[in-house]
């Protein structure tokens, strides 16, 4: 897919997931590989309202160089890009999956509780990274050490972050870990029939994840 095409696709998704409330005001972002860099939502930018021709343009050291300035949570997106053989980082304050981010009791390695098949063949389970502040640096080399065995996580009292090989990949995939969530609360006191362990091996050998 060619730059312009990158370009024009970021902002059909972002609108989207704007416009279906799965992020609100200028919160979230997104990013993609292109050739020779990256492209990266703008900083304080709405999703909703993004021009294609005003994308940060990255090198591939993640060095600003056109464009409007990048959003904040870089730190975020690179950690996925230096340990995963990913395209594309989708990152949301998402309602369900950011309640369940808040919640003390919330398990700290796999916050998704396997009820579904999609939520396994599309995300696999997602660890739940300790909180800090938006845009810290301080986020990088506590991500870094479970990207290679996960495409999402859960960051505490924040949100959900997805990584996956397209941009529509990682839109699917973080679609997907919302509507997991909101089931896991819905459910959150009734006797819950989770897939059986056999189940969810068997997911992971026809879908493996990377």
């Amino acid at each position: 897919m060619s730059e312009d095409a990158i370009r024009e696709n970021i902002v059909r998704w972002g609108k989207s997931l704007f416009d279906r409330g799965l992020t609100a005001g200028s919160s979230g972002n997104i990013s993609a590989r292109v050739d020779g860099g990256y492209l990266a939502t703008p900083t304080n930018s709405c999703l909703g309202f993004l021009d294609p021709a005003r994308l940060s343009r990255l090198d591939a050291a993640g060095n600003h160089v056109s464009g409007d300035p990048p959003t904040k949570e870089l730190p975020l997106h690179f950690a996925f890009y230096e340990g995963r053989k990913c395209g594309a980082v989708v990152h949301l304050h998402s309602t369900y999956a950011t309640a369940l981010s808040c919640l003390s009791d919330t398990d700290p390695t796999n916050a998704i509780t396997p009820i579904t098949p999609y939520v396994v063949m599309r995300v696999g389970r997602v660890p739940v990274v300790r909180y800090t502040r938006p845009g810290s640096s301080e986020i990088r080399p506590l991500i870094a050490p479970l990207i290679p065995d996960h495409s999402a996580v859960l960051l505490e009292n924040h949100g959900p972050i997805v990584s996956a090989a397209t941009l529509d990949g990682a839109v699917y995939a973080i679609e997907e870990l919302e509507e997991a969530a909101k089931l896991a609360l819905l459910l959150r006191d009734l006797p819950v029939r989770r897939l059986p362990q056999s189940a969810v091996d068997d997911l992971n050998a026809t879908f493996k994840l990377r």
